[in-house]
């Protein structure tokens, strides 16, 4: 719902204060969304944006996805992001976006997504919110879809997410850092993670998805849970990878309700390590995808097991 134009700035080596020369500059459509979307089609899955934009943007989009945006926003924010090629790190900085001032703008994005869900496999709701929007329409969206037999996550943060923890039903899917303070509880273990999960799945959230970074994924249901990773982590761009591991989870929940986890995970990690490797967010390597799905390491928990 607050797309953005990221800017990919790749320098050899980033040091405060001082001028650096930069060696190349790419530019392009971007928001979580907007990945979320990219990395599906590259996927071979139909999929479509919406949310908020201005007319600029939204005629830049076209040009390359399936859109459908309520045009309410003055302008659209930039993303940074400054990529080192010595070690791969990736400094972001990220405006806060404009202010709508349209009071039918949320109503009309309330009419774009419930006219979208009886075609819908999946929703996924990602990212920030614009200034003007209150932090309750994430959870408003996602009742209006699991209502309508659509399942759906939910990738936001702060508010946002702790509302969005309150409809059942729903996928959440917080970094260890978001999870914290959603929760209050530490993330540091897969112990802390589990038993920060708890009371949410408790509390009747469909299932839990915390994105570790280099550490990979835990994922909780109502029934078991599973850790997954990487034999070793892979150095890169993280900018976009939990947009990938987003696509992936809905690419497979779009198919079947109950999907086989396992096999989700290490799909889910494969995927976002093959965004890692790209230095601009919203993309994959697809052949290092299907490389690395196999050597996923997936793990029953079985602590969560007993719990049911």
């Amino acid at each position: 719902m607050n797309p953005a134009y990221d800017m990919t700035y790749r320098v050899e080596h980033f040091e405060r204060g001082r001028p650096h020369r930069v060696r190349s500059v790419d530019q392009r459509i971007g928001g979580r969304g907007i990945n979320v979307t990219r990395v599906l089609n590259q996927l071979g899955r139909y999929a479509r944006a919406t949310g908020f934009s201005d007319h600029s943007f939204a005629a830049a989009a076209e040009l390359e996805m399936p859109v459908d945006f309520v045009h309410a926003l003055p302008w659209v924010r930039r993303t940074v992001v400054i990529s080192e090629s010595d070690d791969g790190t990736a400094t972001a900085l990220w405006e806060p976006g404009a202010r709508i001032s349209d009071p039918h703008a949320v109503d009309q994005l309330r009419v774009r997504v419930s006219g979208l869900l009886s075609d819908t496999g999946g929703l996924v709701i990602a990212g920030s919110l614009p200034g003007g929007v209150d932090v309750s329409l994430p959870a408003e969206l996602a009742r209006l879809a699991v209502a309508a037999g659509v399942p759906t996550i939910c990738d936001v943060d702060g508010a946002a997410l702790e509302l969005a923890a309150g409809v059942p039903g729903v996928i959440l899917m917080p970094n260890t850092h978001e999870l914290e303070r959603l929760t209050g509880r530490p993330t540091r273990t897969i112990p802390d993670i589990l038993a920060a999960v708890d009371p949410l799945i408790a509390n009747g959230v469909g299932a839990v998805i915390v994105t570790r970074g280099g550490l990979g994924m835990v994922a909780i249901t109502p029934d078991r849970a599973w850790s997954a990773a990487l034999p070793e982590p892979l150095a890169g761009n993280p900018t976009g990878a939990g947009d990938a591991a987003a696509a992936a989870v809905i690419a497979s929940l779009a198919v079947t309700r109950e999907p086989d986890w396992p096999t989700l995970l290490a799909d889910a990690i494969a995927i976002s390590a093959a965004a890692v490797v790209i230095p601009v967010a919203g993309e994959i390597d697809r052949g290092l995808r299907d490389r690395l799905a196999p050597t996923v390491r997936v793990t029953e928990l079985e602590v969560v097991r007993a719990r049911s």
